[in-house]
């Protein structure tokens, strides 16, 4: 893996981890009874993005370095990987 395949690789990891982390302990504008005027009932009422940014960086960070073991220690090599086509032939 080279520097760019690992700066792609955690950027990938990074929005992926946001994105499972954005929808957990929502609360909408709607239940928190604060909707505020021209918004959709169902925004978030506090999203706390900030928090979320921090916690997927520090995820994707343990997910990247076990990707970059496994990529840079040799137990997955390319010809591993092209020859799982041969498990569904």
């Amino acid at each position: 893996m080279n520097l760019t395949g690992g700066i792609v690789l955690y950027a990938v990891l990074w929005f992926l981890t946001l994105f499972v982390l954005l929808p957990i302990g929502e609360v909408s504008q709607e239940e928190a009874g604060e909707v505020v005027p021209g918004t959709p009932s169902g925004a978030p009422h506090r999203p706390r993005i900030g928090r979320k940014m921090l916690w997927a960086t520090a995820i994707a960070a343990v997910l990247w370095a076990g990707c970059a073991y496994v990529i840079l220690s040799g137990m997955i090599t390319r010809e591993d990987v092209m020859g799982w086509d041969r498990l569904i032939r």
